[in-house]
């Protein structure tokens, strides 16, 4: 099981949005608007601002890109038990399935490393995933590369992989490798965009579609 993040396991949106207005603005740029920027979560940072700002010299993007770090960086330490919470029904269902001997969990997101070891040490997820795969390791959501790494890590075939995820990024990365997909109801990116494989409503949805897709090991 490979999980996104950003959207899926945890709701990052508040810190993500307050970070985008004051990089924004320390550059004397207007920000995007909420929508705009919950449409490229899931991308790399570099990636993000490529896409958000087509216009800006890649010195400014470059800037923009440093000054989101620093501002999420703060907003994430700060009050740090109420930033970034995890969805409802997120911790059970990663403890309940890393509990099963036959599964193991995997995470490819847009974060970079420190983020996500950081959000994972907040919600005391340590030693949950065998494989953390990151923005600052690989080329940016679509490219296949994070997932790639994820299965030779957990020496797990492509057959026998499902990506959980709320964005088409998420989808496409999946498919780009050949793994199944499980899009969530309750992301960033519209449900009717993701054209997963399965479409879950809550977190209690997600053995059922994962045994729906690939079953259990014979």
């Amino acid at each position: 099981m490979i999980f996104d993040v950003d959207g899926t396991l945890v709701d990052s949106q508040a810190e993500i949005i307050g970070a985008m207005a004051e990089a924004f603005a320390a550059e004397g740029l207007t920000a995007p608007t909420r929508e705009v920027v919950l449409s490229i979560v899931g991308l790399s940072l570099p990636e993000s601002f490529r896409v958000l700002c087509p216009d800006q010299d890649a010195s400014t993007r470059e800037r923009l890109t440093a000054g989101y770090r620093a501002a999420f960086r703060d907003y994430a330490t700060a009050d740090l038990q109420r930033k970034s919470p995890l969805f409802p029904g997120a911790r059970e269902a990663v403890l309940r399935l890393h509990a099963q001997d036959h599964t193991v969990l995997a995470v490819a997101t847009g974060k970079s490393k420190r983020g996500l070891d950081r959000l994972i040490d907040q919600h005391a997820l340590q030693e949950l995933f065998v494989s953390r795969q990151t923005s600052d390791l690989h080329p940016s959501k679509p490219h296949p590369a994070m997932i790639h790494a994820a299965l030779a890590e957990a020496g797990v075939p492509a057959s026998r992989a499902v990506m959980v995820g709320d964005t088409t990024y998420d989808m496409d990365m999946a498919r780009a490798a050949g793994v199944a997909t499980i899009g969530v109801g309750w992301g960033y990116h519209p449900a009717d965009s993701l054209r997963a494989d399965r479409m879950i409503p809550t977190f209690a949805a997600l053995d059922a579609a994962i045994d729906d897709l690939i079953g259990e090991p014979a």
